[in-house]
């Protein structure tokens, strides 16, 4: 009777890379939610609290090509393991950190084995599985744990903080490594191919100091003046680095990128709906939170049970797209979600604008905003990696997830940026004449961060000047008018060119 509950050596293989797998998707989604409490806890500022996320995405870039020749040189087997334990590693470094520069460094190394890790994982299961209904059945099983792990982020994140602390976000991920780990190498086969390309080590350095120095520039440019010489200097690195990179995968017989796959319509419209999704929907999860709590006075759970509604959508959703994607083509699919996308972001606007705002204003435009990115999500996996030949598709996969994390890195910058200069407008016209402008920029951060308890003894002048903090709190719905609005408008374009990039005739006719 025992024998026949036994479970199999591949139904093993794929619980222990779904566990990775469930890992890595909890980081992006569940630590938006434990920021506002790592602002109170560790006195962080709101650039810390962007550089905590940004540090894991552009961690996660720098490995993300290599990671993949890493794999198929050394064994795809032995370098996930090596990965698993690295994350369990960084992880345990993260929930032991006192200071937010203990935690940041910590994070880039989590994003680092995370991102690798995450490769490895889809090498992994296309060897382990290859037969068809058997292969099918596990990359179903293992696209629903990650969005199990993105969806329910939010409220794994605010029970964890509620029940324990916030440290037992990074160290839960320990014990899961273990097992991942124990169970990897029991039961995953070791697979290696002997055609490997060479490491493209100058494209990943460039690559990686490119997007570094643009998201320094934008995060620490208000602070150090943008034509500051450190401002500048950060912003001309970042340029040079990209102009070497595209020289570097020019002339390299072995590019991480091959730029010639962006004359197919169809993959360039995909790329687009690949931007689209983390130009507003994700790094607006980030600041989603500061919002729940700080403008609403929502605890850390119900911020959590509130994003549910913005990331649930994303789950249920993709199944509905594949037909409709097989139905009326990824070229109309895509642009629509992306529109449905941008119109959620309209929709909370006006419901953040409401007269009473809740969590209910909210909704209908969160359902929206989840409803488009998983209209999109999947038919823009499907056809970055459909429109090329076999023999290109995982340069075409990892094409479509560096644009997803440089898109996500970039805008977890701009988005805090635009935050803080829609508070500091807001509030200079109230408090001008009482604060200096330094005092403004560092009153509007503090707003920003959500960091309210502290204002009046940090600044005396406001227990007269706005002693009940109705122009605190307005002044914070003013910056997220700011991002709802450029994150809106600006995937609407972004919606528009796939349009017109995939149906050239239909644009033509317009």
């Amino acid at each position: 009777m025992m024998q026949k509950f036994k479970l199999s050596k591949n139904t093993i293989a794929l619980i222990a890379i779904c566990l990775a797998t469930l890992m890595f998707s909890l980081e992006i989604s569940s630590v938006p939610v434990i920021l506002p409490t790592l602002e109170k806890v560790l006195n962080a500022n709101l650039r810390d609290m962007q550089w905590i996320m940004n540090i894991y995405t552009i961690g996660c870039t720098t490995v993300l090509m290599a990671a993949g020749t890493l794999a198929d040189r050394y064994g795809r087997k032995r370098i996930l393991i090596i990965t698993l334990i690295l994350f369990g590693i960084s992880s345990l470094i993260c929930g032991l950190a006192e200071n937010i520069a203990v935690l940041i460094i910590s994070r880039f190394f989590q994003g680092i084995s995370g991102g690798a890790m995450l490769i490895c994982q889809v090498a992994t299961l296309s060897h382990q599985f290859q037969e068809g209904k058997e292969r099918s059945k596990a990359f179903s099983i293992w696209g629903i744990i990650l969005g199990v792990g993105l969806g329910f982020g939010p409220i794994i994140g605010g029970s964890i903080v509620a029940l324990f602390s916030w440290q037992w976000v990074f160290l839960i991920h320990v014990p899961i490594a273990i097992i991942a780990v124990i169970l990897v190498y029991s039961n995953v086969d070791e697979s290696k191919d002997t055609q490997a390309k060479k490491l493209d080590i100058w494209g990943m350095l460039t690559l990686s100091i490119a997007i570094f120095g643009l998201t320094y520039f934008i995060t620490q440019g208000p602070d150090l003046g943008f034509t500051s010489p450190i401002a500048l200097s950060s912003i001309i690195i970042a340029i040079l680095s990209f102009i070497i990179f595209l020289w570097v995968e020019k002339t390299n017989p072995h590019p991480m990128f091959d730029f010639s796959v962006f004359r197919i319509r169809n993959f360039s419209g995909a790329i687009l709906g690949s931007i689209g999704m983390n130009f507003s929907f994700w790094p607006f999860i980030i600041y989603l939170p500061i919002y729940f709590q700080s403008c609403l006075g929502y605890d850390v759970v119900t911020v959590g049970l509130s994003l549910l509604a913005y990331t649930l959508p994303t789950l249920i959703i993709p199944p509905f797209a594949e037909y409709l994607s097989v139905r009326y083509r990824s070229g109309i699919v895509i642009p629509l979600g992306l529109f449905i996308l941008g119109l959620g972001f309209i929709v909370m606007r006006y419901g953040s604008l409401a007269e009473n705002a809740s969590w209910l204003t909210m909704l209908p435009g969160s359902l929206l905003a989840g409803i488009g990115l998983g209209l999109t999500n999947t038919p823009v996996t499907n056809t970055t990696t459909g429109s090329v030949s076999s023999n290109r598709a995982g340069m075409a996969s990892g094409i479509d997830m560096s644009a997803r994390l440089i898109t996500l890195s970039i805008n977890i910058a701009l988005m805090g940026f635009i935050l803080v200069e829609g508070i500091l407008s807001h509030i200079t016209n109230a408090f001008s004449k009482s604060l200096d402008k330094i005092a403004l920029r560092s009153l509007a951060e503090k707003i920003a961060a959500g960091n309210f308890s502290s204002l009046h003894q940090d600044f005396p002048e406001l227990t007269s000047l706005d002693s009940s903090g109705y122009i605190v709190h307005a002044a914070l719905a003013h910056g997220f008018d700011m991002i709802l609005l450029y994150g809106g408008f600006g995937v609407w374009i972004l919606a528009l060119m796939s349009f017109v990039i995939f149906n050239p005739r239909s644009s033509s006719k317009i």
